[in-house]
């Protein structure tokens, strides 16, 4: 009786231990995913490829060790994300964008190069000598200690969770994310442009208009390490991040992908000439990659 009990239990045990691996793979393979850094085939991601493997792996050792554990841990597993859907932390909300996320930026996110001037004009880089070169140029002060504090502090604020993934990128778009969704529209006066510096921006609690937006935007992403220049069209002027080679492009539109998921993303916008790869940041855009206004583009400061 005693050894057909035991039998019963082994049997139910070998059953119900693949159930409760499976269960654990699912939410493990996009929390690794997080951990480790983009693998690119071509224009192809395998990151989550990558993390499921290594999920499978883990719960492979875990059945093969201590076989009786699997389904104690896969109930332990649950109730943390069962719990953190009322906290701020990993998930089953995160667990289903992740999978969202990674599936979209293979299947659904098409190269949509800008269309305007900028790789066949070079006369409209800037020349050093113009005014308003010299005027921006000079407002663009990413040494100033203000300014690398306020970067620093709010560079801290967002994506954390992706920064082994992503690096320095999470810390770019939690700075941009930060000043983006803070900045109000304040025009100057009438036929009187006037440039403020990225000191003054902060001071007077991120208002004013797109040049400030812009020279605040490029001034504290480079006190932090990052390559900008400004782009002035036809009555307006924005930001643009360097994001690379093309290789590093794919990298810097998956992690916009993944950390700007809810805002239903469904191209990005940038400008690329000779494998170097800009993309938007304007004060307009929800997303690093935003919809420029217009493609009448006049002058290009670069920083």
């Amino acid at each position: 009786m005693e050894q057909d009990a035991k039998r019963k239990k082994y049997g139910i045990l070998t059953v119900l231990a693949p159930l409760a691996g499976v269960l654990t793979i699912i939410p493990l393979a996009p929390f690794i995913c997080r951990f480790i850094p983009p693998v690119m085939i071509g224009e192809w991601n395998f990151d989550l490829v990558v993390a499921g493997l290594i999920a499978v792996i883990i719960v492979r050792l875990i059945i093969w060790l201590v076989k009786p554990l699997m389904v104690p841990a896969c109930l332990v597993l649950l109730g943390i994300l069962t719990f953190n859907q009322f906290r701020d932390s990993y998930s089953f909300d995160e667990i289903f964008n992740d999978y969202k996320t990674l599936a979209y930026q293979n299947w659904m996110i098409r190269d949509n190069k800008q269309s305007d001037v900028l790789s066949l004009n070079p006369r409209i880089f800037e020349n050093n000598t113009d005014k308003t070169t010299r005027l921006v140029k000079a407002k663009v002060n990413y040494t100033d200690s203000l300014v690398r504090n306020f970067a620093v502090k709010h560079s801290l604020e967002s994506f954390g969770d992706y920064e082994a993934k992503y690096g320095m990128i999470t810390r770019y778009f939690s700075l941009f994310q930060y000043i983006n969704t803070r900045f109000k529209y304040v025009p100057d006066a009438l036929r009187d442009e006037y440039f403020a510096s990225a000191r003054e921006t902060i001071q007077n609690g991120l208002g004013g208009d797109c040049d400030d937006h812009s020279i605040l935007m490029a001034a504290c992403l480079m006190s932090i390490g990052a390559r900008c220049r400004l782009v002035i069209i036809q009555g307006h002027m924005y930001p643009e991040i360097y994001a690379g080679n093309k290789s590093q492009y794919d990298i810097m539109q998956q992690a916009i992908v993944q950390l700007f998921h809810n805002q239903n993303i469904d191209r990005i916008y940038y400008h690329e000439h000779n494998d170097e790869f800009w993309i938007n940041l304007d004060y307009t855009a929800r997303h690093p990659g935003g919809k420029y206004l217009n493609d009448n583009v006049k002058k290009v400061i670069e920083l």
